[in-house]
Order: C-alpha cells, then sequence, then structure tokens
C-alpha cells in the first residue's frame, strides 16, 4: 500500500509592514526604557523641572495644551511635506538629465552645488523678502536643503549601470527607453532611496530653520516662545513631536523602499533578521 506525503501548507508570510514593526520593536523599546530612566532619574536626584522636567511632566503639559501644539504641528507638517515632494519631483528628473547631458553636467549642476554650499539660513531672509511671510519661504527652504542629498544619490545610481550590461542589451535590440527600465532605473532605485531617506531626515530640520527666521504659526513659532517663557516641558513636548513628524516621514520612505525593491541585498538582509 503506497502512502501519498501530504504536504504541510506553509504559513502565511507575514505582510511588509508586520516585518518592519518587528525589526523596530527593538528600538521602541530602548525608547521606551530611557524614558523611565529618565523619569526615576530625574524624581530621584531631585533635578529642578526648569531645568529638566520629567516625561510625565512633559505629557502632562501637552495634554494641556495639546489643540495649540497640535494645530503648529499640522502647519509644520504641511511645509515638510510640501518641500520634501516638491524636493523629489524635480530633483530626480534633474538628476536624470545630468545623466543624458553633457551640458547639464559641466554647466548646470556645478551651478547647484554652489548653491548647495550657500547655508540655508543666510538666504531665508532673502526669502522672505521676495516671498513674504507665507508659506512659499518655507516650502523653498525645505525643498532646498531636502534636493540635494536625493539629487546626489540619484546621479550615482543612474551612473552606476556596468557598460558591459547596457552593451549587451543594445545587441540584443533594447531601445533606449527599455534599457532605462528594465536595467538603469532599478540598479539606480537603492540609491535613489538612500538619497531620499537622507533628505526626509533634513525636511524637518529645514522646516524649523525657516520657521525660526520668520514665522507666527508652526512647531518652530511655538518652540521659540516656549523657550523665551522658560516653559521647558512644553519646549521638549515641541522637540519630541518634531521628532516624531521627522521620523514618520523618514520610515514612511523606508517602508516604500522596501515595498519598492524587496529584490535588493540590503531588504533581504534586513528580512532575514526577523525569520
Amino acid at each position: 500500500m503506497s502512502t501519498t506525503a501530504v504536504a504541510a501548507a506553509p504559513a502565511p508570510r507575514n505582510n511588509a509592514f508586520t516585518r518592519w514593526l518587528r525589526q523596530r520593536m527593538g528600538a521602541l523599546l530602548l525608547a521606551l526604557g530611557l524614558l523611565v530612566l529618565w523619569e526615576v532619574a530625574v524624581r530621584v536626584l531631585g533635578v529642578k523641572e526648569y531645568l529638566l522636567p520629567p516625561p510625565t511632566k512633559i505629557w502632562l503639559e501637552f495634554t494641556k495644551r495639546m489643540p495649540t501644539v497640535m494645530d503648529g504641528a499640522w502647519v509644520t507638517t504641511q511645509e515638510i511635506l510640501g518641500g520634501y515632494l516638491m524636493a523629489v519631483l524635480v530633483s530626480i528628473p534633474f538628476a536624470l538629465a545630468v545623466t543624458y547631458s553633457r551640458f547639464m553636467e559641466n554647466a548646470v549642476y556645478p551651478v547647484v552645488v554652489f548653491l548647495q554650499i550657500v547655508p540655508k539660513i543666510a538666504i531665508a531672509p532673502l526669502f522672505i523678502i521676495w516671498f513674504g511671510f507665507g508659506y512659499t519661504p518655507k516650502l523653498l527652504i525645505v525643498f532646498l536643503l531636502s534636493f540635494f542629498p536625493i539629487v546626489v544619490s540619484s546621479i550615482a545610481g543612474f551612473k552606476a549601470v556596468d557598460p558591459e550590461i547596457a552593451d549587451f542589451a543594445r545587441t540584443t535590440g533594447a531601445s533606449g527607453w527599455k534599457l532605462f527600465a528594465k536595467i538603469r532605473l532599478p540598479q539606480a532605485l537603492p540609491d535613489i532611496f538612500t538619497g531620499m531617506k537622507v533628505g526626509a531626515a533634513l525636511s524637518a530640520t529645514a522646516a524649523i530653520v525657516a520657521e525660526f527666521v520668520a514665522s507666527d504659526r508652526g512647531l518652530g513659532y511655538l518652540l521659540l516662545q516656549y523657550n523665551g517663557n522658560l516653559d521647558t516641558p512644553m519646549v521638549f513636548a515641541v522637540i519630541f513631536l518634531l521628532s516624531f513628524i521627522g521620523l514618520a516621514v523618514y520610515y514612511t520612505v523606508e517602508f516604500i523602499e522596501r515595498i519598492t525593491i524587496p529584490w535588493h541585498t540590503s531588504q533581504n538582509q534586513l528580512n532575514s533578521t526577523t525569520l
């Protein structure tokens, strides 16, 4: 009598978001542990609240003034997302132009590098003079600070195609568009996402710099107000909220990266750590 082996049905694989959460669990637990240590140390050592308030005090003051702070957070978030998305939409086509055009590489790109060297805090007042105190100058500062790392990484990615692979594709009759879509773009995506993550990390800093220069709304404005009033708990609350917004943008880009290029070595290494 022959027996038929019945293979056990494989367990369903966790989706990308679940794997991502599992990988971040260690960081979340570490952050929680540091907050507990902070709370205990401040109370045991008797540190004055105006110097270093305990986390519970920060949370209490935040909940009391949540509507005001969240209104400022919404303003700053719009500046961050608007400037960052504009940087992504402009920088990648610009990187393509530099990759394919000698004129763009030799004439235009050096000008962009020069403009990047100029401190943004120095040109922020000029934007206020030119565009007023509204949304536009903050958007431009976020754009400028996020733009350059995406451009540099994208150019490196687009130029990293192995010439032998490109020549082989041409000999098989691949058109310029097919060569780009099937070889150059997929190979450039890891570098593009690296630049996008750096730009995402800088976008929150750029928004605060812009609001420090001239603004009557936003987290940067509130941070200056609370600092001037020696309201240390609210200073920490605003800093934490701003950090959370920046992390949210960064990890959103990272999550999109994992979905877009799951085949890349870096993503395979990350996935293997959760198995």
